[in-house]
């Protein structure tokens, strides 16, 4: 082997290890920034005893939470396509940190909810940015398996939220796991300092047209809207169900609130890791026989999907736990090939802006009313009846994708021999 070989063997071996690096780092913040948002859903009935909330109080944190992020994501997202996307993910990383440790100074359900819109601008920062950051770093046909890697850090991460505010909220009070969960942020957010920024769009094999390459021109791009309704929908009913089912298990099937929380999160955590890299592997081996596979794998997940939930939420002997496992992977399959097809519907020029749109309208529509909405329905007749409302959202997800399949790009898909070899020049 001579000289030469010797150097581009090394070249290639620190740009796998890059982009692999910077995936596990992005991956990580993504993973604290899911434990945050799922830390209250366990601690939930400790904070509506202290502060003697009615349901539809309590949902609307949770509301407003996602109200801010969603109004920040237009804001950050044309930034990003513009100036450093790394330093925006730093900065962001650093303030919902930050913010989260603030939880030791609220007293009344005004500064609670005062925490909850900052910390939701703070994450609008890394959620609008990061997934564009991971698709310039590996190449078309394997980006479903790598999103799959990615968006683990939505289960895990919020399932381990669950875990940490069940174990220690009863122990050492609702405050606590907020602390836990907010120093890791600072230090990820140093090491990303070190990441060097890819290069935009290196691996995108279609022409960016006006409706893939603008951002009027979006605006009539029908693979980006279906992919994002049909996400919304699913973000309603993913929202609703972390939001209350802890609770409902506990209220209704009689569960401690520590095992509604430790089943739940389980529950999460097994089906989350399985069915985000299976829905990811699937969707980019059924994308080398059709161009609409990762709209076809999340319709009919989602479609699955439905009579399990029904079956789970509206029986109470052994049936019910297998049937909300069984739902909620079916649920979770999807989150990596729908998030492909996103990021494929456009081009990288204009990718930040367009996850800037769709994480407004998947929250305008999704898990901003679905919280607020079950809370009221609960008040109003009862929790097991505001369940309902995941189901209808998951049939009309499934509609919307099935309907999709048509506008889908015909991306490029070639055998390459290692994506991250080759990931960044």
């Amino acid at each position: 082997m001579g000289r030469n070989d010797v150097i581009f063997l090394h070249q290639v071996t620190q740009r796998k290890l890059y982009a692999w690096t910077a995936l596990v780092i992005l991956t990580a913040l993504n993973f604290l920034n899911y434990i945050d948002r799922s830390v209250l859903f366990a601690v939930q009935p400790l904070v509506q005893t202290e502060f003697h909330l009615t349901n539809a109080q309590l949902g609307y944190l949770t509301s407003a939470f996602l109200i801010f992020y969603m109004i920040a994501a237009p804001f950050v997202g044309p930034l990003a396509d513009r100036y450093s996307r790394k330093l925006i993910i730093v900065l962001g990383a650093i303030l919902w940190s930050g913010l989260t440790l603030l939880t030791a100074v609220t007293h009344t359900y005004g500064e609670l909810l005062l925490r909850h819109t900052l910390v939701g601008v703070g994450e609008a920062t890394f959620v609008t940015i990061a997934p564009t950051f991971v698709a310039d770093l590996f190449p078309e046909e394997r980006r479903g398996r790598i999103l799959g890697i990615f968006y683990l850090a939505i289960p895990v991460g919020t399932a381990t939220g669950y875990l940490l505010g069940g174990k220690l909220g009863p122990g050492f009070g609702w405050r606590f796991p907020f602390y836990v969960a907010a120093i890791p942020g600072f230090l990820l957010a140093l090491a990303m300092l070190f990441v060097p920024e890819p290069e935009r769009g290196r691996f995108d094999s279609l022409q960016e047209t006006r409706e893939r390459g603008t951002i009027l021109g979006l605006a009539r791009n029908p693979a980006f809207w279906a992919a994002t309704l049909g996400m919304a929908m699913m973000t309603f009913a993913l929202g609703g169900l972390q939001v209350w089912m802890p609770t409902f298990l506990s209220r209704v099937r009689g569960y401690s609130l520590q095992s509604a929380n430790e089943t739940f999160g389980a529950i999460i955590v097994f089906d989350g890791i399985v069915a985000s890299l299976a829905g990811g592997w699937l969707g980019d081996r059924l994308l080398r026989r059709s161009r609409s596979a990762y709209y076809s794998v999340s319709a009919v997940s989602m479609a699955l999907g439905v009579p399990v939930m029904i079956v789970a939420l509206f029986t109470s002997g052994r049936t019910m736990l297998p049937g909300i496992a069984i739902a909620a992977f079916l649920l979770l399959l999807n989150t990596a090939p729908l998030n492909a097809a996103l990021i494929n519907s456009v081009g990288a020029h204009i990718r930040a802006t367009a996850l800037a749109v769709n994480i407004f309208m998947i929250h305008i529509l999704g898990d901003v009313p679905s919280p607020t909405l079950m809370g009221y329905i609960a008040d109003k007749r009862s929790l097991q009846i505001a369940f309902i409302c995941p189901v209808i959202a998951m049939t009309v997800s499934s509609a919307i994708l099935f309907y999709g399949m048509r506008f889908a790009p015909p991306v490029r898909v070639q055998n390459a021999p290692d994506a991250a070899g080759v990931a960044a020049g």
